[in-house]
């Protein structure tokens, strides 16, 4: 029989030698903030994993959303959360690091430091289209047109301060154009508006456009993703175009957890949301939307995510973006 003595330091072991494996308690729910309202592609997106992500780690996750200031709300949550592994947020460009920007009053937190890097959930091009009453096809047509009158055409977005501002923005500046943007609250009622030629153009994110333009309601001019999409193979890459080499801005969201949280549990989690994004079926489900399956370690999405960040700090400086 082992000494009782000897019993005790072995016993404060074991929850060390769990984490060395990834392994934690699975007496209760991982909750997997989502910082948007439900009904969204985040929302749609992280439901889609949560559940395979569940039955690999034999564990609940439950979605929580947690809606406000642009997804400020939510990323503090997170952050203020105990970093165990118990707490999860889908982060995305605009709320990480486009926002705090932009609005700094809102952040009382730097989401790059309170927030540890878990994995890359998916990115997503963007696609520029135009409306049916404005008279070009092409890309080159839009140019000249925003050439002959600058400011007289107009572009939406779904606010300021978006990935899709900046996409377009970039764009203004690599193309030597002024075309004047009209922000909305949210995209759904661009895609009418687009239609009926209240705006002349929009920026949406690839989920949006590609329905829209597959059925004919609008004209897509270009992507901003580095290659074509999949499901508009006729739709150029903007980088295809003439002084636009190497153009690429991409919509993305990952996985982070608090700040703190031991490495061995973000492993884990990295490791088994790698595999449920390699699932033929939840591969398929993100490629429908034009969207990318994430790839890479938690360390790639830091670099990733810092990388972005101090881009698009350039490009709200250079344009003046301001809420």
């Amino acid at each position: 029989m082992v000494p009782f003595k000897l019993l005790l330091p072995l016993a404060a072991l074991l929850p060390s030698l769990a984490l060395a494996q990834g392994q934690w308690p699975g007496g209760k729910a991982i909750t997997l903030i989502v910082p948007y309202t439900a009904g969204g592609s985040v929302d749609a997106n992280a439901r889609l994993v949560a559940q395979r992500l569940s039955e690999r780690l034999k564990q609940s996750v439950v979605i929580d959303n947690v809606a406000g200031a642009g997804g400020a709300v939510g990323l503090a949550k997170a952050a203020a959360a105990a970093p165990d592994g118990y707490t999860l947020v889908a982060g995305t460009d605009s709320a990480m690091a486009i926002a705090p920007l932009i609005n700094p009053a809102a952040y009382r937190f730097n989401p790059l430091q309170g927030l540890a890097p878990v994995a890359m959930l998916n990115t997503a091009p963007m696609v520029l289209v135009a409306g049916p009453r404005l008279p070009v096809k092409t890309y080159a047509e839009f140019l000249a047109q925003a050439r002959a009158k600058p400011g007289h055409l107009t572009y939406a977005t779904s606010g300021v301060g978006t990935v899709l501002q900046l996409a377009m923005e970039l764009l203004k500046e690599r193309s030597g154009i002024f075309v004047t943007h009209v922000p909305y609250r949210g995209g759904a009622q661009i895609v009418s508006d687009v239609i009926g030629g209240q705006v002349d153009s929009a920026m949406l994110i690839s989920t949006t456009a590609i329905p829209q333009v597959a059925s004919g309601r609008l004209r897509a001019l270009g992507v901003t993703g580095p290659t074509r999409l999949a499901a508009l193979p006729q739709v150029p890459a903007l980088a295809e175009m003439p002084g636009l080499k190497g153009y690429s801005m991409v919509s993305w969201t990952g996985l982070f957890a608090p700040a703190g949280t031991p490495p061995a549990i973000v492993q884990r989690l990295n490791e088994e949301l790698s595999a449920v994004l390699k699932e033929p079926d939840v591969a398929a489900k993100l490629r429908e939307q034009g969207a990318v399956p994430g790839t890479g370690s938690a360390d790639d999405l830091g670099r990733f995510v810092r990388a972005e960040s101090e881009r698009y700090g350039k490009i709200v400086r250079s344009a003046n973006i301001k809420e």
